[in-house]
């Protein structure tokens, strides 16, 4: 019985032809390793016999085959996270947390409380050559001085603060620390943020530090109050005191502009006085005669050359 494929095999090839075959199956295996595409968000470090060559951009790139150069493709434009004191654990399309890594989040505090803080990081690679051969466990060398540097931070305040206004402070001095540290070991990435996740005492301590903060909330209600009443009668007191100044410089003035007038008056007088002094006495007699006898309550006259005999009549409106 013969096999239809038996003659193909009985066949010789010929030299010729295996060259050429093995020729062609060369230039597809080269040109298959000769290519690499660089994503958008990407970075390509080209190595040429284990030796660093050159960072590529995005897009189709070459390189030559069978292992001379190599491409080692870096994500520089991604957002990398790390978490610290939890974890988050995937669970369909719903994030669940468990919180119970106490050995990263569990620290003494400026005074002598132990306080856990759960924070995460951002960064993003910036120099791929760096990231790529300066440090070997990169991943663990962030942990290691993120966990140094926020330990320290915490660690220079009290435990109220920390929880409380000392928040935003702690994650901007963190950024800048941590980039000093990453920049120091030649990391070849940058810290973006520091965010402070939940920060609690201890659970043996938990019923205690709730009464502390309600009674803190309780002070700055009343601190409020007080300053809400402060507000409402400050304006009030204040303009009373403006009025009662007012009135005073109203015054002041009312009485400075008659004694102006009076001085102008008298002075008025003097001159004429300087100018006739008989008439000018005699003037202001009968003035002061007419004022008196114009009063309307009654006046007693008395005769400066009366002796010996007491007045027994008023005279009213004149004399009689």
């Amino acid at each position: 019985m013969k096999y239809p494929f038996e003659s193909l095999f009985k066949k010789q090839i010929s030299p010729a032809k295996a060259v050429i075959g093995v020729v062609v199956l060369l230039l597809v295996i080269s040109l298959g390793t000769s290519f690499y595409v660089v994503d958008e968000t990407e970075q390509a470090v080209v190595t040429r016999f284990g030796r660093y060559l050159k960072t590529m951009g995005p897009g189709l790139q070459f390189k030559l085959p069978w292992g001379i150069d190599r491409n080692y493709n870096v994500p520089v434009k991604v957002v990398q996270t790390e978490q610290f004191g939890f974890e988050t654990l995937q669970s369909g399309v719903v994030n669940q947390y468990r919180n119970n890594i106490t050995r990263e989040s569990t620290m003494l505090t400026g005074d002598l409380n132990i306080v856990d803080v759960e924070w995460i990081i951002q960064y993003r690679i910036v120099d791929p050559r760096a990231w790529l051969f300066n440090v070997k466990e990169k991943r663990q060398t962030i942990r290691d001085i993120s966990q140094s540097v926020v330990n320290m931070l915490v660690g220079d305040r009290a435990i109220l603060d920390v929880m409380g206004q000392e928040r935003e402070p702690i994650e901007i001095a963190a950024v800048d620390l941590m980039n000093e540290n990453f920049k120091q070991l030649g990391l070849g990435s940058s810290v973006i943020a520091v965010k402070l996740q939940n920060i609690v005492p201890p659970v043996g301590v938990q019923d205690a530090f709730e009464d502390v903060n309600k009674a803190i909330q309780d002070m700055n209600r009343f601190i409020n109050e007080g300053k809400e009443a402060y507000n409402s009668q400050i304006p009030k007191a204040q303009g009373e005191a403006d009025k009662q100044v007012q009135v005073a410089q109203g015054y002041a003035t009312e009485r400075i502009n008659n004694a102006q007038g009076d001085v102008a008056r008298f002075n008025s007088v003097y001159e004429e006085y300087r100018k006739s002094p008989a008439i000018t006495r005699e003037r202001l007699y009968l003035e002061a005669m007419e004022e008196i006898f114009a009063a309307r309550t009654g006046q007693t006259l008395l005769d400066g050359e009366l002796e010996n005999v007491l007045p027994v009549k008023t005279l009213t409106g004149g004399a009689r």
